[in-house]
Formats: structure tokens, C-alpha cells, sequence
């Protein structure tokens, strides 16, 4: 398979992500609806790893590193991403997320010796709190206080998935990329089953529609599985500035197919916030290091 197709394919997969958690939500609670999730991509992540017969991990550290950037990466993440996204759009949602990368960079200063801070990486830093600053001026006065919080859970899922990256490139490189997927779903689904089970209900009560069903699957399937092995095959195959594009592509993608399908209409604010937020991002990527172990990606 060429690299370049492959690149589309998780630009539209990542991007549509967004889209089918919006759908999911409809007719989901989020904790529930994420947690569940996780478990179909983990049983399907552990049979392959089962069928490769990859070992798991048998060192005590490297379980408590799985359990604590899955929970950073799936319990606070995904939690906050599905629950933010009843209130806002999922446009609005993608663009919000996007700035991983820019808490990415701040939080790597701190880890990663190679990856200080320079005039051209805070610029785009800057640009991008400034992209959330104009779109959050308005999210309560036009959407109220819940639009409010849901953007602001947005921003604190992408720190939560920032710090768990940063934590994995500097301390995960020994991991099987597998088992660092399969593992950081499993500790992290726990949390979201736990707490959604106890705020949300029993799930057999929940009103399992049928687009909520293929919501359910298709982020589970494609969405986890399918899109992380793709992607691990693609940074082996391709230059990783090029990979990192990714985090561009992918909040316009989203954008465009939740004004399409769901009717989505974005203000001048939101417009201009996310054009501010992905300059800033193109600026950090574009200036970034070649080296694989930088690489920070924003996803759905």
C-alpha cells in the first residue's frame, strides 16, 4: 500500500471520528458510550497480539506506565471528549482538540532534552491560545454555559492526551506498539465503565438505535483499531514531518463533514479561532525536528 494513501485514509478516518461520536451521542451517555468502545478495540488489539504472539509486559513498571498514560490518554481524554461534544459541535470539537500539539510542545521542554523551546515554536503556541481565546468569547453568549464548559473540557482533554504522548516518547520506547495501544485502553476503559456505569445506568437500559450501534463499531474498529495500525505502518514508511500533517488535515475534515451531514453552521469566532489555532500548529510541525520520537498527533 502506497504511504500517500495511506495518509488520506487516517486524515479521513481521524477526521470523521468526531462525526460518529456526535452520532453515538444522540442516543449514548458518553463515559458509557467511550468506555464501551474500548473494550471491543482492546479485545480485538489483544487478539492480534495473542495471534503475533507478542509477550506482554512482565516488568512492574512497565504495567503502572500503561495504567497511568491509559488513563491519561483514554480515561481523562476520551472521557472529556465525549462528554464536551453534547454541548458543542464536532467540528467545533476537532478544532479544540487540535491544540494537542501545542500542549505537546510545552510538556516535551520539560521531558524530552531534545525538544526545547524556540522563538518560531512559542509564536505558534501563542497563536493557537489566542485561536481559543476568540472562539471561547462567544461560546456562552451564543451556545451557554454548557458550550462554555464543553469547549473547556475539549482543551483539557488535548492536555491530558499531550502529557500521555510526551510520557510515551520519553519513557515507551521499549513497548511493542500493541501492547502500548491495547494496554493504555485496557487500564483506561476501567475508569470510564466504573464511573459511567455509576452515573449513567445499567447500558442494557440504553437506547441502542441502530445508528448508535454503527457509531458504536465503527469507532471502535476503525476509528482505534484500523486507524493505529495504519498509522504505525505509515511512520515506518514515511517521513515523519509529512505524519504530523495529520493534525492539520484533520479538524478541517472534520469541520467539512459535520457541516455536511449533521448541518453544522460555524460563526466568524470559530472560524477565525480555528484558522489562529491551526496556523500555530502548522508553525510548530513545520519547525519541528525530523527525529520519529517527536512525533505528537492529534486524533478522535
Amino acid at each position: 500500500m502506497k504511504p500517500r494513501l495511506v495518509w488520506l485514509i487516517l486524515c479521513f478516518i481521524w477526521g470523521s471520528t468526531w462525526l460518529f461520536i456526535k452520532i453515538g451521542l444522540n442516543d449514548l451517555p458518553p463515559l458509557t458510550f467511550a468506555g464501551i468502545r474500548f473494550v471491543i478495540a482492546a479485545i480485538v488489539l489483544f487478539s492480534l497480539i495473542a495471534v503475533r504472539r507478542v509477550p506482554l509486559p512482565s516488568k512492574g513498571r512497565d504495567v503502572v506506565f500503561l495504567a497511568v498514560t491509559g488513563v491519561l490518554s483514554f480515561s481523562l481524554n476520551y472521557g472529556l471528549v465525549f462528554w464536551g461534544e453534547q454541548y458543542i459541535t464536532s467540528g467545533l470539537a476537532a478544532l479544540l482538540q487540535s491544540t494537542l500539539p501545542a500542549f505537546g510542545l510545552i510538556i516535551a521542554h520539560l521531558y524530552l532534552p531534545g525538544e526545547r523551546m524556540t522563538l518560531a515554536k512559542i509564536a505558534g503556541v501563542l497563536l493557537g491560545v489566542i485561536g481559543v481565546g476568540v472562539i471561547f468569547s462567544n461560546q456562552l453568549q451564543v451556545s451557554g454555559p454548557r458550550a462554555l464548559w464543553g469547549s473547556a473540557a475539549l482543551v483539557l482533554s488535548a492536555f491530558c492526551a499531550a502529557y500521555a504522548n510526551v510520557l510515551v516518547k520519553a519513557r515507551g520506547g521499549s513497548l511493542d506498539p500493541a501492547i502500548l495501544a491495547g494496554g493504555q485502553m485496557f487500564f483506561g476503559l476501567i475508569p470510564l465503565l466504573i464511573f459511567g456505569i455509576a452515573f449513567e445506568g445499567n447500558p442494557l437500559h440504553f437506547r441502542w438505535t441502530r445508528m448508535a450501534v454503527v457509531a458504536l463499531f465503527y469507532l471502535a474498529i476503525v476509528g482505534s483499531v484500523v486507524a493505529f495500525m495504519l498509522y504505525y505502518w505509515l511512520v515506518q514508511h514515511m517521513d515523519v514531518t509529512k505524519t504530523m500533517l495529520i493534525a492539520l488535515v484533520t479538524p478541517v475534515t472534520a469541520v467539512i463533514l459535520g457541516m455536511i451531514v449533521l448541518k453544522e453552521h460555524l460563526d466568524w469566532r470559530t472560524l477565525a479561532g480555528g484558522a489562529m489555532i491551526i496556523s500555530g500548529i502548522g508553525l510548530i510541525i513545520l519547525r519541528r525536528s525530523k527525529k520519529p520520537d517527536t512525533e505528537i498527533v492529534s486524533t478522535g
